[in-house]
């Protein structure tokens, strides 16, 4: 089992759910309601679940010898909402593999 590659998994699942949590929760909450401290704390979340995820991202990047072209459509699919999901679907063949 290759668990730095199901962490990597993991991390942008999660990673991936905090920033649309972000996006289409705290930030309407912010800007339509005045509710501001919604981005505050969700912003902090997120922040410290996208280091989690380019850690992670550096691991399995390393144990699975990805090329610098696979690691940046990585990084940048944590940028665009929805990305991380999409990325995980690339991902199944690898853990498939991998086991």
């Amino acid at each position: 089992m290759n668990t730095n590659l199901k962490q990597f998994k993991l991390s942008a699942y999660i990673e991936g759910w905090s920033f649309l949590i972000l996006l289409f929760i705290a930030m309407p909450l912010k800007y339509i309601m005045g509710f501001a401290i919604a981005t505050k704390i969700v912003g902090m979340i997120h922040g410290a679940l996208f280091v989690w995820f380019i850690y992670a991202l550096y691991i399995a990047t390393k144990e699975q010898e990805w090329s610098i072209k696979f690691s940046t459509f990585a990084f940048i699919s944590s940028l665009v909402p929805f990305g991380t999901f999409f990325l995980n679907k690339k991902l199944v063949p690898m853990l498939i593999k991998a086991n």
